[in-house]
């Protein structure tokens, strides 16, 4: 009979030690799951600061997440005006910090294919339109630009000195070349050297 009742004692002891285990221990899981974040909210989204210019309602500088698209962009910036073109734009592409977009007219978009120019400057390392820095559409990007180019830079050109560079800056100044042909209105810059450079130079 005393055997009987160590035996019963144990296994009461077992019963009540695997009890307060499960139980307690499934709390303590239960209570941690709800105080403690999970990884992924402790993750701060990054902000950003994107200009949007050009044929949209409301152009300006918006403070988005990291993961915000281009589209979502257009979106927050209410939205493309009539005769926008988007074509050429990748409206999937994540934004960064300091992009620029710029959204051009179904207008604008058919002058650069017939060649006229219609790039807009930002600063001088963004040329917009340029895929490396924006979201907008590729152009002449390898061209010299002469109303923006430095000296050392104008005297890439075939036949340009830095004489003459000096002289295109001077004009510059003063008239800004709306054309590329403009050039040969700077003293010593005639019809053969705008042969040799028309090519590479843009406006």
């Amino acid at each position: 009979m005393k055997k009987l009742y160590v035996v019963i004692v144990i296994v009461f002891c077992l019963v009540s030690i695997i009890l307060y285990r499960v139980l307690y221990e499934e709390d303590e899981v239960v209570a941690e799951a709800i105080e403690t974040p999970s990884e992924q909210e402790n993750i701060k989204k990054e902000q950003y600061q994107v200009d949007i210019k050009g044929a949209i309602k409301n152009p300006g500088v918006y403070k988005v997440d990291s993961d915000t698209r281009v589209e979502d962009v257009i979106n927050l910036a209410g939205g493309l005006v009539k005769g926008a073109n988007t074509m050429y734009i990748n409206l999937s592409k994540k934004v960064n910090d300091e992009m620029v977009i710029w959204i051009y007219t179904d207008k604008e978009i058919e002058e650069l294919k017939l060649g006229k120019t219609i790039i807009q400057y930002i600063d001088r390392e963004c040329h917009c339109p340029s895929v490396d820095q924006t979201a907008c559409i590729t152009t002449n990007s390898d061209k010299i630009n002469i109303n923006t180019a430095s000296i050392e830079e104008l005297m890439k050109l075939d036949g340009v000195g830095e004489a003459k560079a000096r002289a295109i800056v001077e004009y510059r100044n003063k008239n800004k070349f709306t054309s590329i042909e403009d050039i040969k209105n700077v003293s010593g810059i005639g019809d053969s050297a705008y042969e040799k450079i028309k090519s590479n130079i843009t406006v």
